[in-house]
């Protein structure tokens, strides 16, 4: 009756996985899940009929089965195991099956062992030795060193103001992400430990859009922390305890066609000019998700009543549509030289009839308009007229991240991103084409632009630019040069000289997919970094799953989208984007180290799919729709909407193999990538807390300390980490609470260094809601005599 059973269960197995193998092969794929099943079916036959033979058989598909996974993929056990782990419990349970019940009918043998059991274990064997091998090398890895001397002693960073504090975004104006304090080491890391814990009371709500996230990095000026929640409530905290010191509720409400909720920073700024003691000394500008801009007392939050109106200024007007949703900014604004500079998000693929992309710089003080800069008239900066009715340009490049900016020279370095709708190309002007996907340096002074540099040439991938530009003079061979990195979604970390735009690392143009939608067309060449990340072309013998099953969908799916590579076109048929526009880096940027001039970043690999779907194929918007990148797109107005998303299998996995998230560590002025470790584990992606480090996707960024060690949550298993720079080395996780989809902190306070990092997850990554602001320090009797005073 087992062998019968047995047979049964060969025979289904078999049939599901050569029935649609047949159509793999039929669409040019590998024929090796075709020839499995019937191996499989084969052995079942065996069993009934021919029983002696039985394991023979399947000793001999298994060992075959071996073979064609390493002439696959190779000794890459995230890779060989979904091919292999079904295959070698079958052939496990056989063996026993022989053992205790032999499948011959035999008299029990004196050894406990027939031949075919003998080739079968022997078989069995060499499968184990592989997966030991592959385990103990992760031929993904590269292995390296990062220097460790110091090329720029004194360094600078924009940041005017004590070691211990962090006033902007990115700690100064430039946005490194780089802290000068070296308390912590990779000596002492391993007492670092929470110290205190604070939780805002913004929790996501049921009637959150999905892209409801908490990304916010905190400010450190004094002895507070200064916040944001993705609720827009403005929040200050003591640096030392997490205790409240004050909040501001913007009550910016809720509105179901807002793509994002979310808050990422606020604003500091002291105003040189004021009295001791004045009311509005110090400010704090949080925009919101309602298109405002809220300034506040840092010392009460109450609003500063000078600016604007009643201490607030809106962003709409000028805007030619103003529907409900539609722009915000999620992002903190810049200030200097008196001024307020700030862009904004406008919703992906809702309508041709959108937002202008405007920059803006307001009077710091009163909230007046200073000048305009609209890509899509990109010549004049000077305020329109929005009393008489004036207009910026409709849906122009906007820019949603974050800016940085040399006050030396006098600019301003901003982000781009596209016209919408982001997949269809038709119909953009040439002040349109020229800016889109590009990073520009604007004066502070006037607004007017100084150069660009164009990162895809039109751009109908959604690859707009997505993180702060980060400034460093960097020790060239012609000197030191004043630099900008730019780190982008496709992968791309492009290093210019932040006065000119010219590259420093070469920069070249390389040949792109052809087959555009007619009445659409594409760029001959997409330009390329000699510094890049950009993932190898995919393979079908990429395509992955927990079990050949999922694996054998994934390559059916594979072979019935069209892809040619990074930049395939999109489709009405659907093309796979890869890498996708979650982005190998994205607005958490990267760190750089200023002294060493090496960086810190987290590429991320995830391909998505997206499809053109004819407006007439459009069904009606549901009452209770919800915006989202994901999915559906309707682009009103347009021909096509565009159905995406992350390309995944039928269990929810992602269908390309991991890693699928690496820390990586490179040298900023050979463009030289050192290091790249696999960053993550499937914890929290599986029901099951399994601790795999398969290497994870993760939205967020890191930050560096002089004391050699790098701090980065972003992963989808909710952890803190902290990483041995030189050698991209996890030295150190600390359990979160919630996702940690934000980018920490590092300040002082009473000769004590801290690390702070926001845990509220992120909608459309899945990871765990929550509110909290959680320090870690280092134990008292662990702090270095020659720590920082404050």
């Amino acid at each position: 009756m087992a062998r019968f059973l047995t047979a049964i269960l060969f025979v289904l197995i078999g049939l599901a996985l050569a029935l649609p193998g047949v159509k793999l092969v039929w669409l040019g794929g590998s024929p090796a899940y075709l020839l499995i099943g019937l191996g499989l079916a084969f052995t079942a036959h065996c069993l009934l009929h021919q029983p002696r033979y039985a394991l023979i058989v399947y000793a001999a598909l298994l060992a075959g089965t071996m073979v064609w996974a390493l002439w696959e993929v190779g000794p890459d056990w995230y890779q060989l195991a979904p091919r292999g782990w079904l295959l070698v419990l079958m052939g496990l349970w056989l063996i026993g099956l022989d053992r205790f019940r032999p499948v011959a009918g035999e008299a029990p043998r004196a050894n406990g062992w027939s031949t075919g059991a003998a080739w079968l274990a022997v078989v069995l064997l060499a499968c184990g030795t592989v997966a030991l091998g592959s385990i103990l090398r992760d031929p993904k890895d590269v292995s390296g060193t990062l220097r460790a001397d110091t090329v720029n002693p004194s360094p600078a960073g924009g940041a005017d103001f004590a070691d211990e504090d962090w006033r902007l975004y990115g700690r100064g104006s430039y946005g490194q992400r780089y802290s000068p304090l070296d308390q912590i080491t990779p000596a002492n890391i391993g007492s670092l430990t929470e110290v205190w814990r604070y939780q805002t009371g913004d929790v996501r709500r049921p009637e959150d859009v999905t892209e409801t996230t908490y990304q916010v990095t905190p400010l450190k000026a004094g002895d507070n922390l200064y916040l944001c929640t993705p609720h827009n409530v403005a929040i200050a905290v003591s640096a030392a305890t997490g205790r409240e010191i004050w909040r501001h509720d913007a009550k910016s409400g809720m509105e179901p066609d807002r793509q994002h909720q979310t808050c990422r920073g606020v604003t500091y700024w002291e105003n040189p000019a004021a009295a001791e003691g004045e009311a509005c000394a110090a400010r704090i500008y949080m925009p919101t998700a309602d298109a405002r801009v809220v300034a506040l007392d840092a010392a009460s939050g109450e609003p500063c009543a000078s600016f604007g109106e009643g201490g607030e200024i809106s962003l709409l007007p000028g805007m030619p549509y103003q529907p409900p949703g539609y722009y915000y900014s999620t992002s903190p604004p810049v200030a200097v030289d008196g001024k307020l500079i700030i862009g904004g998000a406008v919703n992906d693929n809702f309508s041709v009839n959108s937002p202008s992309g405007v920059i803006r710089a307001y009077d710091l003080l009163t909230g007046q308009l200073i000048w305009n800069w609209d890509s899509g008239n990109p010549d004049d900066t000077a305020p329109i007229d929005i009393a008489s009715g004036e207009t910026y340009t409709t849906n122009s490049p906007n820019s949603w991240s974050v800016f940085s900016y040399d006050d030396v020279l006098g600019l301003v370095y901003i982000p781009l991103g596209n016209k919408v709708p982001d997949q269809l190309g038709t119909g953009r002007s040439a002040a349109t084409e020229a800016h889109s996907s590009s990073v520009v340096a604007l004066d502070i002074r006037t607004g007017r632009r100084v150069w660009v540099f164009q990162t895809v040439h039109h751009d109908l991938w959604d690859m707009d630019v997505p993180a702060q530009p980060v400034l460093i003079d960097l020790d060239m061979p012609q000197g030191r040069v004043p630099a900008l990195v730019q780190p982008t979604k496709q992968g791309d970390i492009y290093v210019l000289n932040r006065r000119t735009g010219e590259p420093l690392l070469p920069v070249g143009e390389r040949a792109a997919p052809a087959g555009a939608i007619a009445g659409e067309w594409t760029a001959p060449t997409q330009p390329v970094s000699a510094l890049s990340f950009e993932p190898p072309k995919l393979r079908e013998a990429d395509m992955w799953g927990i079990s050949l099953f999922d694996q054998l969908a994934c390559r059916i799916e594979f072979h019935t989208l069209n892809y040619e590579g990074r930049y395939t076109p999109p489709s009405i048929e659907g093309s796979i984007v890869h890498p996708g526009n979650f982005g190998v880096f994205n607005w958490g940027s990267i760190a750089v180290d200023p002294v060493r001039q090496v960086m810190f970043g987290m590429p991320t690999y995830l391909p998505f799919t997206v499809r053109l779907v004819p407006a007439s194929e459009i069904p009606p918007e549901g009452e209770d729709e919800k915006a989202s990148e994901q999915g559906l797109n309707r682009n009103e107005g347009a021909d096509f909407g565009v159905f995406m998303g992350p390309f995944l299998g039928p269990l929810g996995v992602p269908c390309s193999a991991p890693p699928w998230g690496y820390v990586a560590g490179a040298d900023l002025r050979s463009g030289e990538i050192v290091w790249m470790h696999r960053n993550g584990t499937v914890r929290d992606m599986t029901p099951l807390p399994l601790p795999f480090e398969t290497g994870v996707p993760g939205i967020g960024g890191p930050i560096i300390t002089a004391g050699g060690v790098a701090f980065l949550g972003a992963t989808v298993d909710n952890y803190l980490r902290g990483y041995e720079l030189t050698t991209g080395e996890e030295i150190w996780r600390a359990r979160l609470p919630a996702g940690g989809q934000a980018t920490p902190l590092s300040y002082a306070l009473d000769g004590r260094q801290y690390v702070v990092m926001v845990a509220g997850g992120h909608g459309s990554v899945g990871t765990k809601a929550g509110d909290y602001v959680i320090a870690y320090a280092l134990q008292r009797e662990d702090i270095p005599l020659s720590a920082p005073a404050n």
